[in-house]
């Protein structure tokens, strides 16, 4: 039988419109240079000089002379070399020398793709058979950096989407909180990962610090220890994921006053500088009930990936989490949408290739997996790998999982396991439920069709996917057809 996908006129396109600002800044000197001929100007140049800034830029960002005041005070200690307490300047010339340290950013003018779907937290004004969903994505701009992004919209009764109204003021988050350690609960998620303290005498690091410590205390600590240690170079990897798990830990809380389309996640941390990377949004219900947004995602620093995990209840505030244990150290890792078994589940790739599964009495430790899946079939000869967290039906878990094959096309399957023992595969589509047409194969990346998370509504499968790396659409498949195709293929 060949199942019949439906896919939807939707598009979502990148648009280099979208913006958000960013702190600018090179070397002490070409600043200290910047602040100086600021500040020989008189004081009817510099207010008509912010004038002209403010006229041009207070129409784009919302609280555009706040953003200028913060990244001023970022370039605040400079003042020191000319000899000036920048306490005294007035408000006019610190909101223009901050306007020369901050730029534009165009999130998504590169890519807008790899997206999730949850059902939103809010179901208010929702008609029947009606459901208001959110939709995550990848936006990849200048540089190939990547942050998390939002749509939101309603699934009609026909499986529609009605999207709901984008905003214009994108922001980051209007705080961002780092964690404060304790430092016995520090040492034990440093012995989770390693025996650090066989190989770095504690007393030079962690004994130095107070009980209670930031991330840049620690910092400190790591920078003295990297001057006293003999053959400190040899520790470096240490150090560095010493660093990594401090700094990995924040938490992000945004204004009210912005719509969801306007809140971006963008990297906070040394190991996502270089991108945050296909995030997988699972709503996840508890023992309790109680529901909790989880999402996994790779952090990328230009040469690592280390898997991250971001939790929400409102899409305002989120906390990030690293991944820890032997098996967190690879792309892809997918969340089961409630405990199996009594444990945490996670779909996960070890090795490239194949799919795997975990179980965990602790949601960021992970340590052991077993082989779930191999390629069979030639269109996943080269690789298998989720789509996504698995979706609970009445016949099994339902994934959906991509295939890579010749000339290096990504295809989307599907498989089915038990419900009890997610271990069991008991279906699996014998041929590829959608492949690249003539429209999806060309962009960013040739010839891939992608997706990060999929809902059923109506009766539906509702499947949101990249198209070649670039732009992204969804398109539904009947679920009862679906998981009939599946049972036969055993």
């Amino acid at each position: 039988m060949q199942l019949n996908v439906n896919r939807k006129p939707v598009r979502f396109s990148p648009d280099s419109t979208r913006v958000i600002t960013r702190f600018l800044y090179t070397t002490d000197k070409r600043a200290i240079n910047t602040i100086h001929a600021l500040l020989n100007m008189s004081a009817n140049e510099a207010s008509s000089a912010l004038s002209q800034v403010l006229r041009d830029y207070s129409m784009r960002h919302r609280n555009i002379s706040k953003i200028f005041e913060k990244n001023f005070n970022q370039v605040a200690h400079l003042f020191v070399h000319l000899k000036i307490n920048p306490e005294l300047l007035d408000i006019t010339q610190k909101i223009l020398i901050g306007s020369y340290f901050t730029m534009e950013y165009s999130i998504e003018s590169a890519a807008f793709f790899n997206p999730s779907i949850v059902e939103h937290p809010d179901q208010s004004e929702t008609g029947p058979g009606e459901k208001r969903v959110i939709l995550s994505f990848r936006a990849t701009g200048e540089g190939h950096i990547s942050s998390i992004v939002f749509r939101t919209g309603v699934m009609d009764k026909y499986n529609e989407l009605r999207l709901e109204p984008v905003g214009t003021m994108l922001e980051e988050a209007q705080h961002i909180r780092r964690h404060i350690y304790t430092k016995e609960s520090f040492k034990s998620k440093l012995d989770e990962m390693q025996d650090f303290h066989a190989l770095i005498p504690s007393d030079l690091i962690l004994d130095k610090l107070t009980e209670k410590f930031t991330y840049d205390q620690l910092r400190r600590c790591i920078d003295d220890a990297r001057k006293s240690i003999e053959n400190a170079a040899d520790h470096e990897i240490l150090f560095n994921q010493i660093i990594w798990l401090a700094s990995s830990h924040y938490e992000l809380e945004f204004s009210l006053d912005t719509n969801l389309s306007e809140r971006v996640i963008f990297p906070v941390s040394i190991s996502e500088k270089n991108g945050i990377e296909d995030a997988r949004f699972v709503k996840f219900v508890n023992d309790n009930n109680e529901v909790t947004y989880y999402a996994t995602y790779t952090a990328y620093d230009g040469v690592s990936i280390l898997p991250k995990m971001i939790d929400t209840k409102d899409f305002y505030h989120f906390r990030v989490l690293p991944l820890h244990g032997e098996i967190a150290q690879n792309k892809g890792m997918a969340m089961f949408p409630r405990k199996v078994n009594g444990k945490y589940a996670m779909l996960c790739r070890l090795d490239g290739f194949n799919n795997y599964i975990a179980f965990s009495d602790n949601i960021t430790i992970w340590r052991e997996a077993k082989l779930l899946q191999q390629p069979k079939f030639p269109w996943e000869f080269i690789q298998i790998g989720n789509c996504g967290s698995p979706i609970e039906t009445d016949e099994g878990w339902l994934v959906i999982t991509h295939g890579v094959g010749p000339m290096r096309e990504y295809v989307l399957g599907a498989s089915l396991f038990d419900l009890q023992n997610p271990e069991k595969e008991t279906g699996r589509l014998t041929s590829p439920l959608l492949i690249p047409n003539s429209d999806e194969r060309e962009g960013y990346v040739p010839n891939v069709v992608y997706s990060c998370g999929s809902m059923v509504h109506n009766e539906d499968l509702i499947l949101p996917y990249a198209m070649s790396d670039y732009a992204s659409t969804y398109a539904t498949v009947n679920l009862r057809e679906l998981l009939n195709e599946l049972k036969n293929s055993r």
